[in-house]
């Protein structure tokens, strides 16, 4: 999967601060936790678990992913910032779920409690059902959730989740009322999905494509400000009148007062694997889309993210 202008200048602007890495005297020693603050199998683990392989062979020591889901990232993401900040705890975190949490509820984290490693993956929303349900499309979908408001489940993967956020948004624009059902993670999204427990999944674009290349499920829509290429024939929810863009990025960080040479090692550790040529190929076949930001542009996107969810917690808090 090639890497877009952006994320090249966004590199050639971090290639100072990674090269000095190259001569830094940081080594690790012993095993790297990686923490997921998501249940075994969905997007974030599936993404973590390929990259720790890349990482462990340049950084020659064991990278471990560690699942801690649960309470929509908090339980995770809490004890990735409470880890000791020495480079031996690293972890995923998600958007938009890391800037929403410590907004909708006192939170045992926030933001300024990370160390911003580097954005590895940039996914957009989509709506999903059976590929055998009734409901054929988005309209057929709105015109059923007037008929019987607050009935229809839909599976997130959490509270104040990009998913969440987006059915809420979607609500707003028109009208309708659906019922909120979230889990730990998509794969558990996607299993209540595939036993009809739910007729509705909303989850990353990614973590339904293999399903429906199978035949198995179906998108309604994407939630990109453009079509994802490899779904290029499902239109975003912007080309059918809804003006409302969400996703997942997905990028590591570490505990804040890390020092600066391990910061560094680490962050070209990720650049390393993200420009590896094999490991994009991994990447295509798992449908992953790539979006590489250093420290630094990943830390501003995030700042500029989490003013944007104030804003609109400030206007149309989420709470349930």
């Amino acid at each position: 999967m090639s890497i877009t202008r952006r994320t090249a200048l966004a590199a050639a602007l971090a290639a100072p601060t990674l090269a000095r890495a190259q001569g830094a005297g940081w080594r690790p020693d012993r095993q790297i936790t990686m923490v997921v603050a998501f249940a075994a199998g969905g997007g974030t683990d599936l993404a973590a678990r390929t990259i720790a392989r890349f990482m462990e062979k340049d950084l020659g020591q064991p990278v471990v992913v560690l699942n801690r889901p649960g309470a929509g990232g908090e339980i995770g993401f809490s004890e990735l910032a409470r880890a000791r900040p020495d480079g031996y705890t690293i972890g995923f975190i998600n958007t938009p779920t890391i800037v929403t949490i410590p907004i909708e509820r006192r939170a045992r984290f926030k933001l300024d409690d990370f160390a911003l490693i580097a954005n590895i993956v940039d996914d957009p929303g989509g709506m999903w059902v059976l590929a055998d349900s009734p409901i054929r499309d988005l309209q057929g979908l709105l015109a059923a959730a007037r008929a019987q408001p607050g009935t229809i489940g839909y599976g997130t993967t959490g509270i104040g989740s990009d998913d969440h956020l987006a059915v809420l948004a979607i609500q707003r624009a028109t009208r309708t009322e659906f019922l909120h059902i979230p889990f730990a993670g998509s794969s558990q999204v996607k299993q209540n999905l595939l036993s009809r427990a739910i007729p509705l999944a909303v989850m990353n674009m990614a973590e339904g494509i293999a399903e429906w290349r199978q035949g198995v499920l179906r998108p309604l829509a994407q939630m990109g400000a453009t079509r994802w290429e490899p779904a290029a024939e499902v239109p975003t929810l912007k080309e059918m009148g809804i003006d409302v863009v969400e996703g997942s990025m997905r990028g590591m960080a570490a505990p804040a007062g890390m020092p600066a040479e391990v910061l560094e090692r680490l962050a070209l550790s990720v650049r390393r694997t993200v420009e590896d040529a094999e490991f994009q190929a991994i990447a295509r076949q798992q449908n992953l889309p790539l979006r590489f930001l250093a420290p630094a542009p990943y830390r501003a996107e995030l700042e500029a993210l989490k003013a944007r969810y104030e804003a609109l917690w400030a206007q149309h808090p989420w709470r349930e």
